[in-house]
C-alpha cells in the first residue's frame, strides 16, 4: 500500500474531519465549542499543512502553523486507517516539516494531546517532543491535556542546517512540484 505526503487541500482535509478516528475526534470536540468539517480544514491550511494519501485516499493531515512571532503549534489527526500512514509522516516531518518550520524562525513548536490519546503522546515522543507538564482541566468539559514542545534549544531532529533545500525536498515527496502547502502567507511566512 503506497502511501503518499502531498500538500493539503481543503477538499482533503475536510474528508479526513469528515471521518475522524474517535480519539482524535474526541480531542478535538472537547477544545472547541463549535466546529464543522469544513472549518477545521480551513483552519488547518494556515501555515504549513500535508495529506498523507494511503493507496490515494486521504487519511491524515498534519503541519504546523505560527501563532506569533517565533511560537508555533503543530498538529495531526486522521482516519482509522492513519496509524499505517504513522511511519511515513514521521518520516516527512523529520526530512520536510521540521526543518520548514525551523527556517521560518521557529523558537518553539507546541503540540498539546488529550491524555487518553495514547497514539498521540507515544507519537509525540517519537518524534522528539519534550512532555512539559500536564494540562489538567484544559478541555471544555474538564479532559486533562499534555503539553509537549520542541525548542530551538532541544530540537536536535530538526537543525537549521537542513533547511536549505526544504522546498526541493516537498516538492519532490509529492512528485508533482507543488512545494510548500498552506491556503496562504500570514506575515511573510
Amino acid at each position: 500500500m503506497p502511501i503518499r505526503i502531498i500538500p493539503a487541500t481543503l477538499r482533503d482535509l475536510s474528508y479526513i474531519a469528515a471521518n475522524l478516528r474517535p480519539e482524535d475526534r474526541a480531542e478535538i470536540d472537547c477544545q472547541l465549542d463549535q466546529w464543522s468539517p469544513a472549518l477545521l480544514a480551513l483552519t488547518a491550511l494556515q501555515g504549513f499543512a500535508y495529506v498523507a494519501e494511503l493507496d490515494g485516499n486521504p487519511e491524515a493531515g498534519f503541519g504546523a502553523a505560527e501563532q506569533r512571532s517565533g511560537l508555533w503549534i503543530a498538529w495531526s489527526w486522521g482516519t482509522r486507517r492513519m496509524r499505517r500512514c504513522v511511519p511515513e509522516i514521521t518520516r516527512f516531518f523529520h526530512a520536510v516539516l521540521g526543518p520548514q518550520v525551523a527556517a521560518k524562525g521557529a523558537w518553539r513548536v507546541e503540540a498539546r494531546a488529550l491524555a487518553d490519546n495514547d497514539l498521540a503522546l507515544r507519537w509525540l515522543e517519537r518524534l522528539g517532543a519534550t512532555q512539559r507538564c500536564r494540562l489538567p482541566g484544559y478541555g471544555r468539559n474538564g479532559e486533562h491535556f499534555f503539553l509537549y514542545d520542541w525548542t530551538r534549544e532541544s530540537w536536535n531532529n530538526v537543525s537549521l542546517s537542513k533547511t536549505t533545500g526544504t522546498e526541493a525536498a516537498a516538492a519532490s515527496a509529492d512528485r508533482a512540484g507543488q512545494g510548500r502547502a498552506g491556503a496562504g502567507s500570514r506575515a511573510s511566512r
